[in-house]
């Protein structure tokens, strides 16, 4: 059908601009000056701002590093929101001569209301003009002690919004940790770095950046609520105008999961996330490249609509219309059949993306010779679980829509006997290892594959055939289970 020749015309557009534009990145950033800010006076004034919950064991970390910046002390004042605490966290934070402000609220729930919160309190009590700007840091960073230095150099040479170096304090702790660390200095190297470059815009991660006064004012303080605040942010910034900066000397350390459950949740959250800003803000980032020729906007339009999402919603919408006999499924299995060496090509890149961040950064990554060839290797296996979290993402309110929409459910001989079963155990796996997730996703599907074979099929051309149907696999559900299968065969 036409729909599925465009989306796989899209797929060959996004995935070869996706890599030809990583290549670039990678080139310039191995072989361009980085940018590099002039020494500035510090005499600008700054609030921090910090959103936490029950982090009494830990906030301590983060104020005794701000305190111990290169930058007059005295001008840097501490705000934290003592977000749905039940701890002392609160307490602590006063007892350190800190600003602390107590929520409650279990309706509106998240980073982006807590920081809300805040700021319009410091607004209504007349303090926010106060700063010339704002940062953000979560409970559990540690800052190097010249962050605020380098960071006013930036601001001073006239960005208005800007990001910095995120590594982790936790990278060695083991394939987790290192997979998420790698991520994130892959991502300041090899992106942030890359864009400066180039003249474009950069992302803000969650923590670890900064915003003007004039900014805050635009916004009447913070207005961004999604799953992903801070992408929420930084499209709107950019539809403002807004030029991103980064500042590569200024470096923080974040902590990262050690638990591939907690690793799930969060990029699951993070997924999700993306699929929200892409659906509010996608067509207008589009619209903005169009008439502006803004090159930004052509930038995160492909960030926030990866090739993975294009390549599950394709597999998707060709398995769904084959089982509605709008094409054949031979068809749709030889387009599926080229997963495996999609798969194959990916792991050997991401292998050497790992390798080639652990060359570089060397210095900035603390671990043994044996522990980085150890990330090199586990670094693919943390990306390519990208694949069943997008579909989750994708699937967590779609499967009961595609239910109510083709009315049916389990039972009815159609490709949701595999398919909901799969999404199902993935969720409910108490495991950590990625395989043993796949497994019980592609188990399930293969079980709910198989109990086809004594249904009457009550949907799509089999139903024609009847009671004739029984004793015959569901195709659907059949393409399903081999899908599933291939995703923990691959690993």
């Amino acid at each position: 059908m036409t729909l599925l020749s465009v989306l796989d015309i899209l797929l060959v557009i996004v995935g070869g601009a996706g890599m030809i534009y990583q290549g670039l990145c990678i080139v310039m950033s191995l072989f361009a000056k980085p940018v590099r800010f002039p020494d500035a006076p510090m005499t600008n004034r700054y609030a921090v701002l910090i959103s936490a919950r029950n982090e009494e064991n830990v906030i301590g970390n983060l104020i005794g590093s701000i305190r111990d910046q290169t930058y007059p002390s005295d001008l840097i004042d501490i705000w934290l929101v003592a977000d749905n605490c039940t701890d002392n966290t609160a307490d602590v934070v006063r007892s350190l001569g800190c600003h602390v402000v107590e929520r409650h609220n279990l309706e509106l729930v998240g980073k982006g209301y807590a920081l809300t919160y805040l700021l319009g309190h410091m607004l209504d009590i007349g303090v926010a003009d106060d700063y010339e700007a704002y940062f953000v840091f979560d409970a559990d960073n540690k800052l190097d002690k010249h962050y605020f230095e380098e960071m006013n150099k930036a601001f001073c040479s006239g960005f208005k919004i800007l990001t910095s170096y995120r590594n982790s304090v936790n990278l060695a702790d083991n394939w987790v940790s290192s997979g998420s660390a790698l991520w994130f200095i892959r991502e300041s190297r090899f992106l942030s770095n890359s864009r400066m470059i180039l003249g474009s815009s950069c992302h803000v991660g969650g923590t670890g950046f900064m915003f003007s006064r004039e900014v805050m004012k635009r916004n009447k303080g913070w207005k961004f609520h999604l799953l992903t605040e801070d992408l929420e942010f930084t499209m709107d910034s950019i539809l403002h105008g807004d030029r991103i900066g980064y500042c590569g000397t200024a470096i923080l350390y974040d902590e990262q999961p050690v638990t591939f459950s907690q690793s799930w949740r969060q990029r699951l959250r993070w997924s999700k996330g993306f699929l929200q800003v892409f659906r509010y803000y996608g067509s207008a980032l589009l619209k903005r490249a169009v008439r502006e020729r803004d090159f930004s906007c052509i930038d995160f339009t492909l960030m926030l609509c990866p090739f993975t999402v294009l390549g599950v919603i394709r597999a998707v919408m060709g398995l769904l219309f084959a089982a509605c006999g709008f094409v054949s499924w031979s068809s749709q299995l030889q387009s599926l059949a080229g997963w495996s060496s999609g798969i194959i090509t990916s792991v050997l890149g991401l292998m050497a993306l790992a390798a080639l961040t652990i060359i570089v950064e060397h210095d900035q990554i603390g671990a043994t010779n044996k522990e980085l060839l150890a990330y090199v290797l586990s670094f693919p296996i943390y990306m390519l679980s990208y694949v069943p979290i997008s579909f989750q993402a994708i699937f967590a309110k779609a499967l009961k829509a595609l239910s109510d929409m083709s009315g049916a459910k389990v039972g009815d001989k159609t490709m949701m006997d595999a398919l909901i079963p799969a999404v199902e155990a993935i969720q409910a796996c108490p495991s950590d290892d990625i395989k043993e997730i796949l497994e019980a996703g592609a188990k399930a599907a293969l079980a709910g594959a198989a109990s086809t074979v004594e249904m009457k099929a009550n949907f799509g051309r089999a139903r024609n055939y009847g009671e004739r149907s029984v004793g015959y696999a569901d195709s659907g559900a059949t393409s399903w289970s081999c899908m599933f299968e291939s995703f923990a065969q691959a690993l």
